[in-house]
């Protein structure tokens, strides 16, 4: 148990039987009225964003989220397994908890496995990856590299929009978030 006056950025909330993030929060002394704190929650599973106002010294339940770097190892059917480098524990995770994260895990990649009683929460993939072009068509003649763009289908299977002078084989830095070609890697 926490009261209001120990929120801040990060800590998760056990409200209702879900957990929520607080992404923001603020005390408030109006003139008139007692205290209060206005907080900005995130749910942990489902990502819904809400506006929620504590009055001020209330007891608010917190939980235990045991965030993690761990090393994606190898996909199990639907399940990908994780490993603990500390402990050498593996998680299975859900395809559904890693989410379209999974267009770019590779063998060996770090990430951030949240876990709160044994069941993982959500993994947080490092903002970019450097992945290999598998296939991508050749650009026409006349085709320049400001401009159009074409489909390219990575080492993942994932596929992204790239620039028309990339070709296969070359590779590329790639935003995790939303799977926005970044440049070449040398």
């Amino acid at each position: 148990m926490a009261t209001t006056n120990d929120l801040k950025n990060g800590i998760v909330l056990n409200l209702d039987g879900q957990l929520w993030t607080v992404t923001d929060f603020q005390h408030v002394k109006p003139g008139k009225g007692g205290a209060f704190v206005r907080t900005t929650l995130k749910n942990v599973m489902s990502g819904k964003v809400v506006d929620k106002t504590f009055n001020a010294g209330l007891k608010i339940e917190t939980a235990n989220v045991d965030k993690r770097s761990m090393t994606y190892l190898y996909k199990d059917g639907t399940d990908f397994v994780f490993m603990d480098g500390d402990t050498f524990d593996q998680i299975h995770v859900s395809a559904q908890t890693v989410g379209s994260g999974a267009d770019y895990l590779l063998e060996n990649t770090e990430a951030t496995v949240a876990v709160h009683d044994g069941v993982p929460l959500f993994v947080e993939l490092p903002v970019t990856m450097e992945l290999v072009v598998e296939h991508t068509d050749p650009g026409l003649q006349g085709d320049r590299s400001t401009g159009g763009t074409k489909p390219a289908t990575l080492e993942t299977g994932a596929q992204i929009q790239v620039p028309l002078f990339i070709t296969t084989g070359e590779k590329l830095k790639v935003d995790t978030r939303d799977g926005r070609y970044l440049g070449r890697v040398n």
